[in-house]
């Protein structure tokens, strides 16, 4: 099977190409990428206009299966993803039962290889069951195929703890991913501060999060070990990390399209579907986190995406369960609001988007060049459109982003050289 792109931009960060050209994809790898390809192919998509980019990544996201299917499948989460132009997606553990044990984990890869549509490799947890009690068998899980590790939704409150679990992914090649938050400042439903005091509701301090991002940084300067913290959303947290790469610390860290799109004003127009953890902060943090993406202070975009049904969200405020869905809105929010706006440029998006993500995992993607499997995106990056409800492939609908204009959107993904969404579909 051989498929040939035409007359496309191809952006590619580690070559730092971004220039009109074609290519030749047979079978499941990169054959050819030249000015013009004459050969002849099974298929041929002319990509006039379009911008090809090597597949996006999402390191952290949430497929709920097994055990709250409700939400979402690995099924509607990988035909979500590829809409949203991801080729590969790594799951959270925090489902019932958790990936503590290789049948549990072995389990979500094989439904993920029936359903055959992106890459997906699993997160395993760092401790059983995310109770923080006792830790898993780091290297029988990582042979068995977690990706890394992590107690997402939990953090890992005993230090001493978290230290060993750290010791012990980098001893089988691998990162634990931290969830950082603070439990004993934690409590509350959105950000402290004036929107908080106006609902009525109680306020999640910053603290929370910078506190145990402060104690992530230090295990691994202490043990020069890999640490990565997920999902940062504060101006401090951000301070921190920059200050920490300077001296050389081995600490990476990840962001999400929501945290540079909104502010905590955001909840008084979408309620409940602006509400997740950590939650969305001030005009300072929003400021942080995109200079923070653009010096490389940060080193992914994620979506973190989080489905909910639509009743449990109807919960209110107070008690409504954190998180919003983030695979079809990641592309086109990333091009709205840092591209668009002059803050990061396309290559800087697919270093942010793909080549980072696949270096941070140690997987051979990331990249267009000859011989490399064919996982790619392709954009158009004008068009404009209001995000409907009506369009959400995912099976849960919670978003801020519904009834906001976008810029940019997923023509095709290609994912080991199939085409598995087309625009239009």
């Amino acid at each position: 099977m051989s498929t040939l792109l035409k007359n496309g931009t191809i952006i590619d960060y580690a070559t730092k190409t971004q220039e009109k050209m074609d290519i030749l994809i047979e079978d499941n790898k990169i054959t050819k990428i030249e000015k013009e390809i004459k050969a002849s192919a099974d298929t041929v998509v002319d990509c006039t206009g379009l911008y090809i980019m090597p597949g996006m990544i999402d390191m952290h996201c949430h497929l709920r299966e097994p055990g709250f299917e409700h939400k979402e499948t690995i099924e509607t989460g990988s035909k979500s993803a590829v809409k949203g132009g991801f080729t590969t997606i790594c799951p959270m553990p925090n489902t019932k039962p958790t990936p503590d044990s290789t049948i549990i984990l072995q389990q979500i890869i094989k439904e993920a290889k029936r359903v055959n549509l992106c890459n997906v490799l699993p997160y395993a947890s760092v401790t059983k069951g995310e109770k923080g009690e006792e830790l898993v068998d780091f290297y029988t899980l990582k042979e068995a195929g977690a990706i890394a590790f992590s107690d997402d939704g939990m953090p890992v409150v005993n230090a001493k703890m978290m230290r060993q679990a750290m010791l012990n992914a980098d001893k089988v090649g691998t990162f634990v991913a931290s969830h950082c938050e603070e439990k004993s400042v934690a409590a509350g439903a959105i950000n402290a501060g004036e929107v908080a005091e106006k609902l009525g509701v109680e306020g999640v301090l910053p603290e929370a999060e910078e506190i145990m991002a402060a104690r992530e940084i230090v295990l691994s300067e202490t043990n020069n070990i890999r640490g990565h913290i997920c999902h940062i959303s504060t101006q401090t947290s951000v301070n921190m990390i920059r200050d920490a790469k300077k001296r050389g610390v081995k600490i990476t860290c990840e962001t999400c399209p929501h945290y540079y799109s909104f502010t905590v004003e955001e909840v008084l127009n979408s309620g409940a579907n602006a509400k997740m953890n950590p939650p969305l902060r001030e005009e300072k943090d929003k400021k942080a986190i995109i200079q923070g993406l653009k010096d490389g202070t940060i080193d992914a975009i994620i979506t973190d995406h989080a489905p909910h049904a639509e009743d449990e969200k109807a919960k209110g405020l107070a008690t409504a369960p954190n998180g919003i869905i983030g695979f079809e809105t990641a592309l086109a929010a990333t091009i709205t609001e840092l591209v668009d706006k002059g803050h990061i440029t396309y290559l800087d998006m697919v270093r942010l988007m793909s080549y980072n993500p696949a270096k941070l995992l140690k997987i051979d993607r990331g990249e267009l060049k000859e011989g490399a499997i064919a996982d790619i995106t392709i954009f158009d990056p004008e068009v404009e459109y209001i995000y409907t409800k009506e369009s959400i492939v995912s099976k849960s609908k919670n978003t801020p982003f519904i009834g906001k204009k976008l810029k940019g959107q997923v023509a095709y993904t290609i994912v080991e050289g199939r085409i598995v969404y087309e625009r239009g579909e």
